[in-house]
């Protein structure tokens, strides 16, 4: 469950669009030295660096340095076969004719970092371990289509699987990085969330992990003999602040070279202390509204929130344009689903429109009528329901009092409970909750949509939080992602799009058009459109 699963990214990729200065140019290449630190502020702690467990942003960027996949996704994004895939721990693969396996042949020279050879056994322990039930990671569903992985030698790795799809490739390589198995294998997978590893892990990448101080601060190491390559700095440390006008004020200061996220009214600040603000226009990020469609004890429907007219109505009580314009200015769109404008399969006619007349009327024919202080029941059942937000996200804040003034119009009364965000991200995962502002980042297969919404995925670990069924979404989204033919699939694709938008097991509000401030001493190389930091072993301090 990713309560904090948003993050900023991007820049020159793929079509993106960067503004202040060029930072991919081969004369700042030149510029740059080999040696020296990398500072990135950042406004929350990371929450675990186990890989199949990590959720935070922050543990994510730290683990992508630690650890390698067998092959990443290149910046065009492509999921449909292995076409722009860069080798990783895998220097070369080799389909089976049938396209139901496809085997991974190992880079001689990877090590761990304790000098440990990278082996085909690590990949199949590793995929053992993320589909295990007892570890319940989030990244398990990835693995759904992986039947098994068959040790060939002790540099190749044979995976297959249960049938075709489009994204079978994207699947297998990119999503989970490879364990070190010798480490890991005699522990339990229900001890390995409290192990030491989790905290001090070891890993393949071209950064060693060496410090994390909780609340203050993780320090990177170069891997100065890594089979891909001495990254270019010798060291990263990530800045942990308490909240978000602490990590800006230490960019602000000097005492930072990155921001990952660069809010509108401070764009003017950033430039004026001479650092640079790359904006995209698009991004995988989302922020919406969930609503627990089960009651506390999920031993039936949610009394308000159960109801699908009732949802609609209050989804269509929301000018979420006006909402958006007056949190992020410029650099916000407004949401339209599951899937983010850079996506092929996107579609922005669907969503319920804003329409505050139908809304009232939908509430009035359902029984909501108001009382003399304007706020609606149905016989003594008032309409009203909690807003859980982290108090770590100022935006999902300032989003909570603006809903709950529009759904006070409407006349639905909702008490906004902020929570420390461990403890949100508790609650969200055991589904106690009546609806929550959370933050988004989709994976670039469009089939990460059934991760995050299919009935199978509510279960503990799944994505599923709403608790939301619909046989029709299912038999949609899973012809979908079986597809081969692209035009098909797309228009399968936004066909359960639709279906899930209507049935409003949600509300989506924003897309990112993230901003992030960056430092002139700094040349950032290869920024992706998924992750900012995919490439930092690349970045360089000028000289």
């Amino acid at each position: 469950m990713n309560w904090a699963r948003v993050h900023g990214l991007l820049i020159l990729s793929a079509g993106l669009i960067g503004c202040s200065r060029d930072v991919g140019t081969a004369d700042s290449a030149a510029k740059g030295r080999i040696g020296g630190t990398i500072v990135v502020s950042s406004a929350a702690d990371a929450d675990i660096l186990l890989p199949p467990l990590t959720l935070y942003v922050l543990g994510r960027q730290v683990v992508d340095q630690i650890f390698d996949n067998l092959a990443d996704i290149g910046p065009s994004l492509n999921t449909v076969g292995d076409a722009g895939f860069t080798p990783r721990l895998s220097d070369r693969w080799k389909w089976a004719p049938d396209s139901m396996s496809v085997s991974f042949h190992i880079n001689p020279r990877a090590r761990w970092h304790d000098g440990v050879p990278v082996g085909a056994e690590d990949v199949r322990y590793t995929f053992q371990l993320v589909k295990d039930t007892s570890l319940a990671s989030p990244l398990s569903s990835n693995l759904d289509n992986i039947d098994s992985v068959s040790v060939v030698d002790s540099l190749t790795a044979r995976v297959w699987f249960h049938q075709r799809t489009p994204d079978e490739f994207f699947k297998a390589a990119s999503p989970v990085a490879i364990l070190p198995s010798h480490l890991l294998k005699k522990m339990s997978p229900v001890s390995l969330r409290e192990s030491a590893f989790a905290r001090a892990p070891v890993g393949s990448g071209r950064f060693r992990f060496a410090a994390w101080e909780r609340g203050a601060r993780i320090v990177l190491q170069a891997d100065s003999a890594n089979y891909r390559g001495r990254p270019n700095v010798d060291r990263v440390v990530w800045l942990v602040s308490a909240d978000y006008p602490a990590a800006a004020l230490r960019f602000l200061g000097g005492s930072a070279d990155f921001l990952d996220v660069v809010k509108p009214e401070l764009v003017a600040q950033v430039k004026a202390k001479g650092a640079d603000v790359v904006v995209s226009p698009g991004s995988l990020d989302y922020g919406y509204v969930a609503f627990n469609l089960r009651n506390s004890n999920n031993s039936g429907p949610h009394p308000i929130l159960g109801d699908r007219e009732t949802r609609r109505a209050l989804v269509m009580a929301v000018d979420r344009s006006a909402l958006v314009r007056s949190v992020f200015d410029t650099l916000g769109l407004v949401a339209h689903g599951p899937a983010t404008r850079i996506l092929a399969t996107s579609d922005t006619t669907i969503g319920l429109p804003y329409d505050p007349e139908q809304a009232s009327r939908t509430l009035d024919s359902l029984g909501w009528r108001r009382g003399a202080d304007g706020m609606r029941a149905r016989g003594k059942k008032p309409l009203a329901f909690s807003l859980m937000v982290p108090n770590s996200s100022a935006i999902r804040m300032k989003f909570a009092v603006l809903l709950q003034e529009q759904w006070r119009k409407a006349g639905a009364n909702v008490r906004i409970e902020t929570l420390e965000v461990n403890t949100f991200g508790a609650r969200m995962d055991s589904r106690n909750f009546e609806s929550l502002l959370n933050a988004w980042h989709i994976d670039p297969t469009p089939s990460s949509v059934r991760e995050e919404w299919a009935s199978s995925e509510i279960r503990k670990g799944g994505y599923n939080a709403t608790s939301y069924r619909s046989l029709s979404f299912d038999a949609v989204i899973d012809t979908a992602v079986r597809e081969m033919n692209p035009a098909r699939s797309a228009a399968l694709y936004r066909r359960s799009y639709r279906i899930l938008t209507d049935d409003a097991p949600a509300m989506w509000l924003y897309e990112l058009r993230n901003a992030q401030g960056v430092s002139k001493r700094i040349h950032v190389a290869g920024i992706r459109p998924d992750a900012w930091w995919a490439n930092l072993a690349d970045w360089s301090v000028v000289r």
